[in-house]
Order: structure tokens, then sequence, then C-alpha cells
């Protein structure tokens, strides 16, 4: 597609920027609208997905067909098969006649599925139904109704994790990601942000006769640096109330006014108001109780590896297997803190190199233990090496190995006396 070309869809659409990724998009979606493939859109809430589903539906042979868009997330759970599918009379209370549902009334044209990750397990069968066969039954009907309708559906969630789960139908997953667009994030398009602000200023100040909004170098770094969780939806809320009140301010005969830096932070969230996960202190992660969870499901692994080898190279190799222990062990701390680190200490020993033999499972490998293994021995060198490292300072040893200066005063103690 050439960049006139490209261009006329964008100002037809009213999409404004030059990201490449943003490019791709829509070039993909002019490519694959002449099919009737399955489309998934997927990018975050606000990125602009619903233009993808109207560039489909326009540039293929159903533009002249009906074009439904339905927002799943906003219908009721207990309704939401029959706004889809339809309902006879008298099917549920409230069912005063029958009714046609968007299938039906979307017959020979396009139906744009947005967050289709809200589905219901129910009507998510429903929906297989009809990308396979083009069939469907209404609601309190048991005749089967037939549709021609192409879907693009759109999520703002990954669906792969919905799957995993057990949210959202694996084969319903393949049927519907058929084809795959994404729509980049509003962070990762920082040269169109400026030009999003003034597009949407611009349109504001028409429709609203107030004079035009400009930004200093420092107010668009600021822009640039923010990290857009509400993408284009929340740049141009910002962009209309920073147009209106700062209006306001003026003259009515003023035609332009231009925002700092200074003033324009003063409509911009503060980052606090995020919902970025947040960070979890390392020493406070686990309880008592949960550490001795752990520390017994190590040495059940160790146990049950030494097992695995048993069976894989026969019963002569050699075996070096931890009795199964009835429950966490005093000292079991003492395991942890030399096996968990991932210090690298214990990748030691010769390894068996990858099988060779094409019958024996390639996801087995030949966990190498040393036949004189002391854990406690090991977790002594790890302390002493640390201590040295150092020099001798404790509590810039304890944060290496990840460990408390309290558990590294008793860990010292346990070897003095036991020498």
């Amino acid at each position: 597609m050439d960049s006139q070309e490209l261009q006329r869809i964008k100002n037809r659409y009213d999409i404004v920027g030059n990201d490449p990724a943003l490019n791709r998009a829509i070039e993909m979606a002019v490519a694959i609208a002449p099919t009737d493939l399955t489309v998934l859109v997927l990018g975050e809430s606000g990125v602009g997905k619903e233009n993808i589903p109207r560039i489909i539906h326009q540039n293929s042979a159903r533009r002249n067909g009906k074009f439904l868009a339905v927002n799943c997330g906003a219908i009721p759970e207990g309704t939401i098969n029959a706004e889809l599918f339809g309902h006879e009379k008298g099917a549920f209370t409230g069912a005063v006649g029958e009714r046609k549902g968007y299938f039906e009334e979307a017959d020979g044209g396009t139906i744009f599925l947005d967050e289709i990750g809200e589905l219901p397990k129910e009507t998510q069968s429903m929906l297989l139904r009809v990308l396979q066969d083009g069939e469907f039954i209404k609601v309190g009907s048991s005749k089967v109704e037939k549709t021609d309708v192409r879907v693009i559906a759109a999520t703002n969630v990954n669906l792969l994790n919905a799957v995993a789960r057990g949210k959202f139908r694996e084969d319903l997953y393949y049927r519907i990601n058929a084809m795959q667009i994404t729509m980049p994030a509003l962070r990762e398009r920082k040269d169109d942000i400026y030009l999003l602000f003034r597009k949407f200023s611009a349109d504001f100040s028409e429709r609203n006769r107030v004079c035009r909004i400009s930004l200093t170098h420092e107010a668009i770094a600021l822009l640039r640096n923010y990290r857009w969780p509400g993408n284009v939806r929340q740049l141009k809320n910002i962009a209309e109330t920073v147009s209106a009140m700062e209006s306001a301010k003026l003259s009515p005969h003023a035609e332009r006014c231009e925002i700092d830096a200074e003033t324009l932070s003063g409509y911009m969230p503060k980052e606090a108001e995020t919902t970025l996960p947040a960070t979890v202190d390392r020493q406070a992660a686990f309880d008592e109780d949960e550490k001795k969870m752990v520390y017994k499901a190590i040495l059940d692994l160790k146990r049950d590896v030494d097992a695995l080898k048993a069976i894989v190279y026969g019963h002569g190799a050699q075996q070096r297997s931890l009795p199964a222990p009835q429950s966490a062990p005093d000292d079991a701390e003492d395991v942890l803190e030399a096996e968990w680190q991932d210090s690298g200490e214990f990748r030691t020993g010769t390894e068996k190199p990858d099988f060779a033999d094409t019958d024996k499972p390639h996801e087995l490998r030949e966990i190498s233990v040393p036949d004189s293994l002391s854990l406690h021995k090991i977790s002594e060198e790890l302390i002493l090496k640390a201590l040295e490292k150092h020099n001798g300072n404790r509590k810039l040893a304890a944060e290496e190995l990840g460990i408390s200066e309290r558990t590294l005063y008793r860990k010292l103690s346990k070897s003095n006396s036991r020498k």
C-alpha cells in the first residue's frame, strides 16, 4: 500500500499518527478485508481497536451488508444469549414477543465482538457453533437457524491466560484467532502523542469557539514521557480539559494560548495514581510455616528426581536419593538458603550430554549431584566467600546471599559450634 492510500484511509476513519506499528495494523486490515477470515484485534483499552473492524468491513465484499458492534462486557450475563442469538416469545420473564439477535440481524454483513474475553462459557459454546457451522438456536426455541456473518473480535486481556485458567474455551480461541492484528499502545507511539493532542484540542476549539492551545517544548516533553495507561482516550480527555479550562482564563477575542510544562502538569494525573503492581519485600514474602512447606517440597522434589533417574537409566544407575521427609526439619532453612539463592554453587559435577537416541524423552536430563554433597558445608562456604568478598562486612554479605543478618549470625554460630 502506498503512502497516499494509507493516508486516505486514516483521514476517512479519523486516525492520527505515523507510527510504523500503527501503519502496519492498518495495512494488515486492508489486506485481509477481501477474505472471510475471522480476525482477532489485540491492544490495551483506549488504543482505538474499534477502527480496525470498520476498515475491514468497508474494504470487503460485505460492505453493503450491516456492520454491528457489540460490547460483550456491557451486556448482563443473563441476557447476552438472547441479545446475540435472539429469543422466542415467552422464553423468559419479559420476553413478550419474538426478537431477532445480532447474528440474525447481521446476516450477510459483519459483527464486531468487543471484549470477547468477557463472554460466559455457555455463550462461548454457542458462538463456536456459529463460527464452525453458521448455525444458532434462539433462546426458548429448538429450531436451528442459519446465518452468514463475518466475525471480528477484540480484547484487551490475554486470552491464552484465560484459557489456562479455564475462563475461555481453547477451541474458540484458535477459531477466532485465524488472523491477529495488534494496535500499539500510545506510550509506544511517542512521536504521535503531540500530533494527537493538537488534533483533539483543535477539534474542541472549533466545536466550542474557544482559542486554540499550543504547547512549549518542555510541555511536549512532559506529554511524551507520561506512560498513558488510558492511551488515546485518556489523551483526548486531557486535551479537551486543558482547552476548556485555559481558554476560560483568556479574553473572548484571544485566538491562541501557549501552555508551559508547569501549567500542563496541573492537568496530568500523578504517577502514584496508576495501578502498577506494588513491590514485595523479599524478606517478608514468606512466613515461617510457608517456608517449611517450601523446604519440604524441595526435598520431595529431590527424591522424585532420583526416582526418575533410576527409571530412565535403569537399575544400574547410581542412585543418591534422600529419604522421604515426614515433616520439615528444624534446620530446613539452611537447606533453602543454600539451594534457593541461585548462586550457581550447586551447578557442579559432570552433566550428561543430550540424548542421542530419539526414543528417550528430551525433557528428561541427568541432574548431577555430587556423591559427597553436604548442604551445611556448601552453605558455610557460601557465607565465607561472601564475607571474604566484602572484607568481613556481615551486612553486605547477608544482602548478597539474600538472607537476613540474623540468619547469617545464626549460621556462623552453628558452624563454630560444630567445629
